[in-house]
């Protein structure tokens, strides 16, 4: 997160945009006039002191009616907006790295098991040529073995591919070259759901507790604020002005001066007001649709990773030992030929088949955890 660099231009955007919150409400600065009067054309001169006179004038427009307030709101209200979107940002990037860092914990764990798998069958083959050795067994066993073997080294090059990809994308999300080396997991990835329920996530959205969300409601107050000084714009500002007369070398005069606008264009004015009200319903249109969209978000996640637990504790609890059980029955019929070699190689496929699913269905849980994670707006 300190190194991103989008992190980091949305960073500078915020802080651009929060230095924008005072001028915004700011006095605009004062205007200064010199007028040189009564220059002989005879004598053009640009000195002060040698026409006929100098009127020296300031100026300063005040606006008045609470709008240099209202304008310093929307930008403080704008400025948060940005805000937010860096952390909605945040908790998106966030998320791509603990899925990257999934899958190739993943990639990992599978090639530990497809070594297993494939050490294994090298073992039953080894069985399948003592048998063919005694001439209990067909040779014919022994090359299926083999065959087995060689797929699951097949098997093996994807897996590794796969572990290759996930740490390209790893080190692409920490802002490091695709092929940096990267330290091997040291444990399971620990990615817990951060709500007892789907309820009490789809709560926290209607709460509007997800950044973007935030973001949404900032842009929607923020046009809101802007609507109600559009409606301050119908009552006029006004400039005060101070001036010096100068005759010769002394002052000969002062005067004091009072400009107010004069609210003639109506209609303009009033579509103004028309634009901002409708900018204010689209913001709020949007912060509906980005939370409709979020709701679909984590049903999505939520089912994934809801479903994902349950499988694997189905294999854990269950799958597992039993396929173990009937490998190892297997194995041990065939040794006194009580059945043939290919139930053997079906019932150890079996087993370590359903190790391979139980790694798998652990990647989808992790990855719909990590979505759920970022669209409730949780990073611990």
């Amino acid at each position: 997160m300190a190194n991103n660099p989008d992190l980091q231009a949305m960073q500078s955007e915020a802080e651009a945009a929060q230095a924008r919150i005072y001028p915004a409400g700011a006095l605009p600065d004062p205007m200064g006039a010199i007028e040189l009067r009564e220059i002989d054309p005879d004598r053009p001169t640009l000195l002060p002191g040698n026409v006929g006179s100098t009127l020296y004038r300031v100026k300063q427009s005040i606006p008045l009616w609470g709008k240099r307030g209202l304008a310093r709101d929307i930008a403080g209200q704008q400025a948060n907006a940005m805000r937010l979107e860096r952390d909605a940002t945040a908790l998106g990037l966030l998320a791509q790295a603990e899925q990257a860092y999934v899958r190739y914990w993943h990639a990992r764990e599978s090639v530990v098991v497809v070594d297993r798998l494939i050490e294994l069958l090298g073992q039953v083959e080894e069985v399948a040529r003592i048998r063919y050795g005694l001439g209990v067994a067909a040779q014919q066993d022994s090359i299926r073995a083999q065959v087995a073997r060689t797929s699951m080294q097949r098997e093996r090059i994807e897996r590794l591919a796969a572990r290759r990809e996930a740490a390209a994308m790893l080190n692409a999300v920490l802002g490091r070259p695709a092929d940096a080396p990267l330290a091997e997991p040291a444990g399971e990835p620990v990615l817990g759901l951060p709500a007892g329920s789907l309820a009490q996530a789809l709560a926290g959205l209607e709460n509007a507790q997800h950044p973007a969300l935030q973001a949404r409601l900032a842009v929607a107050a923020a046009a809101d604020t802007a609507a109600q000084l559009q409606r301050r714009q119908r009552f006029p500002d006004i400039t005060l002005g101070l001036g010096a007369m100068q005759r010769d070398d002394r002052v000969d005069g002062l005067e004091l001066m009072l400009e107010v606008e004069i609210p003639l264009q109506q209609r303009a004015r009033r579509e103004r007001e028309r634009e901002a009200v409708l900018m204010g319903d689209a913001a709020r249109y949007r912060v509906q649709a980005l939370r409709n969209d979020l709701q679909g978000q984590l049903g999505q996640a939520w089912a994934q990773s809801d479903s994902a637990r349950d499988q694997r504790q189905l294999i854990e609890q269950t799958l597992l030992p039993q396929s173990q059980a009937n490998f190892e029955s297997a194995l041990a019929s065939y040794r006194v030929g009580d059945v043939d070699f290919g139930t053997l190689l079906e019932a150890l496929e079996a087993w370590q088949g359903a190790d391979l699913s139980r790694i798998d269905v652990r990647r989808d849980e992790f990855l719909g955890a990590a979505a759920v994670r970022a669209i409730v707006g949780s990073v611990e």
